[in-house]
C-alpha cells in the first residue's frame, strides 16, 4: 500500500494536520531550509583545510559544503558568475577547466567542489530566472513570492551551467572516484 504522505514531504514541512474532511492532508507551503538550521550537525566546517585533510570531506547531497570548504571556496568563488549568458559561458568553462585539473591531479575533493559550483551556477541562475532579484521568500512568515517574475536572461545562463554540470557528473573518472570516496569516507 502506498503511503498518503511521503518521507520527503515530511522533511519539507509540506504536511498539515487535517482539521476536517474538507481540508487537504498535503499542503505545498515550504519553509526555507535555513530556518532552524543546526550548524553543529553540519558535516562541513569552515576552519578545516580540506586539501590538507581530505579525509574529513563528505560528498553529501547536491551543493552541500560548496561555500564552506577551504581552500577550494577561495579558488572557485572568483570564477563563479552567471549575470549574463556570456559571463556564464566564461565562468562555467573556467570552473570546468578547474574540475579537470583537480581530477588530473588526483584531487577528488577539488573536483567534487568544482562540480558543485557548476551545479550551483545552474540552481542560482534558475532562482533569478524564476524570481525577481532571486528572492523566493519574504516576510517574517517566509511566504513564497510569485514565480515567473525573474530575468529571462538568467534562464540562458542556467542552461549553460546545466550542460557543464551534467558533463562533469557524467565524467567516468569522476564518477568512479566519487563512488570510491563515498564508500570510504561518506
Amino acid at each position: 500500500m502506498t503511503p498518503l504522505v511521503s518521507a520527503r514531504d515530511l522533511r519539507l514541512n509540506r504536511v498539515a494536520e487535517p482539521k476536517g474532511a474538507d481540508q487537504p492532508l498535503l499542503t505545498m507551503s515550504r519553509r526555507p531550509s535555513y530556518i532552524d538550521f543546526d550548524k553543529s550537525n553540519y558535516a562541513w566546517k569552515p576552519d578545516v583545510d580540506y586539501r590538507a585533510n581530505p579525509e574529513l570531506y563528505r560528498v553529501g547531497r547536491g551543493e552541500q559544503g560548496v561555500l564552506i570548504c577551504q581552500p577550494y571556496k577561495e579558488e572557485l568563488t572568483p570564477l563563479w558568475r552567471f549575470k549574463t549568458p556570456d559571463e556564464a559561458e566564461k565562468s562555467s568553462a573556467a570552473i570546468e577547466e578547474r574540475f579537470n585539473d583537480y581530477l588530473d591531479a588526483g584531487d577528488f575533493v577539488g573536483a567534487d567542489l568544482a562540480r558543485k559550483f557548476l551545479q550551483m551556477g545552474f540552481t542560482r541562475a534558475r532562482r533569478y530566472a524564476n524570481y525577481r532579484g532571486g528572492r523566493k521568500y519574504e516576510g517574517a512568515d517566509h511566504h513564497e513570492l510569485p514565480r515567473g517574475t525573474g530575468d529571462p536572461e538568467k534562464a540562458k545562463s542556467a542552461e549553460i551551467f546545466y550542460a557543464r554540470w551534467k558533463a562533469a557528473e557524467a565524467n567516468e573518472h569522476y564518477a568512479a572516484r566519487k563512488q570510491d570516496w563515498k564508500e570510504k569516507f561518506g
